[in-house]
């Protein structure tokens, strides 16, 4: 069945007003009719904007068509004006289409009225259609602009990071350094172990700032969902500012999940500002987290979780809240309701990701003048919280007699770097850039059992030195560091045990331990009793 068509009619005749919704009618065009016969009436007809067409008879007492169609194109500018007519001539009805008239039937000839109606209504979906096009497209193109603003956000956070990160290492080097030199009652220890502190800090600080880039590599592990929200509170405080009041409640239990850390505090990141931009007077934003048994799913997900034990990351806030109408919209990508240049409408849409990326779901409640409560569930992990291995003691260090090629463009770090790996007894050739290593390892082929080597370095960069240097000495293992957070994919297709990788920052302690580790690595060419390439095969007597 048809909507019927909401008719607004000023004609001052009721037979003819009959006449022309019957024809409508017979021409299967349902009609929802409103009458009206005197400028009054009409313009209040114009403001209510109730209607899909517009009939006007040109000769109304007191009222002309064409003050009624200049009324009409003020009030409703889209709405189809067709004249219906005795009285108006060839020259009136073609001044009247120059004025915005759509058509113009003569009551004489209401036959043609139908199709003349059928070709408005048509011509006003194509205009609609156009419109939804051109809105498409005007999306679109902000869409665009809004990813090339994040992409150039990115590369400058990764560019930001890969020398702040060097200055970094030399920091927190040289501190640990010094902590080896200082005796324990050292008036200085203090001071340079406090150092050390804030560069862990500030190494701390470069990977959250690089989570809202998305440069932060990947690393899945078993976290304590407790640690991550309270190794993140100080941020989330200087984000949201000094008018919202921060709650935290977590859980006794300490559940654990398994996710990448850094996309989990993306999450919290991005549910902190969203939360603080509806609270623009201020208000009370409360985190927490639980232990709990799903007996459904929850309302957004990738694929429906199956009962059972899950975590719950729960953000509420005191804010604005929301209708139905944004909730159903509020995980697509580029939908925001924030002002122009305000927001990217990306940050929902991240969190949906990486929250049904590590097996979970969310839940959304939310009140027009009440705030919003976000539930994010996790499926909850009985492992214990996975942590790295225990750190050697200062002074415990294992040393060495290898020779290692060294290339490094920052020449700060290159040093600290060569100092301690000397010290450590390790024979260390240095190289500033690629082009120089390689003329340098000519010389040293046969004593070389180890490249240290920068990624990104001008002219060559790491990955080609160790290609280029991998044909004259096919065994040498490859250590490769580096400030940039992309960097950690060059792992991958290298055999197992000839190559690792460090970010950047780390100290002389972890260098020399990385140092340790690979050089001592077996490939799996010694595992299964193959011959190294350095080796000649042994032949029998």
């Amino acid at each position: 069945m048809k909507t019927p068509l909401r008719l607004l009619h000023l004609e001052d005749d009721p037979v003819d007003a009959e006449l022309i919704t019957t024809t409508l009618m017979e021409g299967n065009i349902p009609c929802q009719t409103q009458l009206v016969d005197t400028r009054q009436a009409f313009v209040t007809a114009l403001k209510e904007g109730r209607m899909d067409l517009i009939l006007a008879d040109y000769s109304i007492p007191g009222f002309d068509g064409m003050t009624a169609l200049t009324l009409a194109r003020q009030h409703c500018p889209d709405v189809p004006f067709l004249f219906v007519s005795a009285t108006i001539g060839e020259e009136l009805a073609i001044d009247a289409m120059h004025q915005g008239a759509t058509d113009y039937v003569l009551k004489q000839r209401l036959g043609r009225l139908v199709p003349s109606v059928q070709r408005a209504l048509r011509e006003l979906d194509d205009r609609a259609e156009r419109k939804r096009a051109e809105e498409a497209l005007r999306q679109s193109e902000k869409q665009f602009r809004h990813s090339q603003k994040m992409e150039a956000v990115g590369r400058l956070a990764g560019g930001i990071a890969h020398d702040f990160n060097n200055l970094l290492t030399v920091i927190m080097g040289y501190s640990q350094v010094l902590l080896k030199e200082l005796g324990p009652q050292h008036p200085l220890r203090g001071k340079t172990e406090e150092t050390l502190k804030a560069g862990e800090k500030a190494a701390t600080l470069i990977r959250q700032l690089l989570t809202f880039s998305s440069k932060q590599s990947l690393d899945p592990k078993i976290l304590s969902l407790n640690t991550a929200v309270t190794s993140l509170e100080s941020l989330l405080r200087r984000l949201i500012g000094e008018d919202i009041q921060l709650v935290t409640k977590l859980d006794p239990t300490n559940g654990r999940l398994r996710a990448d850390q850094a996309q989990l505090e993306q999450v919290l990141a991005n549910l902190v500002v969203n939360a603080r931009d509806a609270m623009p007077k201020g208000g009370t934003l409360t985190i927490e987290t639980a232990q709990v048994e799903l007996t459904r799913s929850p309302v957004y997900q990738v694929t429906p979780l199956p009962p059972g034990n899950y975590v719950r990351l729960s953000v509420s806030d005191t804010g604005c809240g929301m209708d139905r109408k944004t909730q159903s919209h509020i995980f697509e990508p580029f939908f925001t309701t924030k002002e122009e240049g305000k927001g990217t409408g990306l940050g929902l849409s991240t969190v949906f990701g990486i929250v049904t990326q590590s097996g979970g779901a969310i839940d959304v409640t939310s009140r027009v003048g009440h705030g919003t409560r976000f539930d994010l569930y996790f499926p909850s992990v009985e492992s214990d919280i996975l942590t790295t291995a225990p750190t050697q003691p200062l002074g415990q260090t294992q040393k060495g007699t290898e020779t290692i090629l060294l290339v490094e463009d920052e020449s700060s770090v290159r040093m600290l770097i060569r100092d301690e790996l000397r010290k450590l007894g390790y024979r260390v050739i240095e190289a500033k850039n690629g082009v120089e290593a390689c003329l340098l390892a000519t010389q040293q082929t046969g004593s070389l059992q180890l490249l240290l080597t920068d990624v990104v370095m001008p002219g060559m960069g790491g990955r080609e030195l160790a290609q280029h240097l991998s044909v004259i000495k096919p065994d040498l293992r490859t250590l490769f560091i580096s400030g940039y957070m992309d960097d950690v994919g060059i792992m991958a297709g290298q055999e197992e045990g000839t190559s690792s990788f460090l970010q950047k920052p780390f100290t002389p302690e972890v260098l020399a331990r990385a140092v340790r580790t690979l050089l001592d690595a077996s490939t799996p060419s010694d595992r299964t009793g193959a011959p190294s390439p350095s080796t000649p095969p042994k032949t029998p007597h």
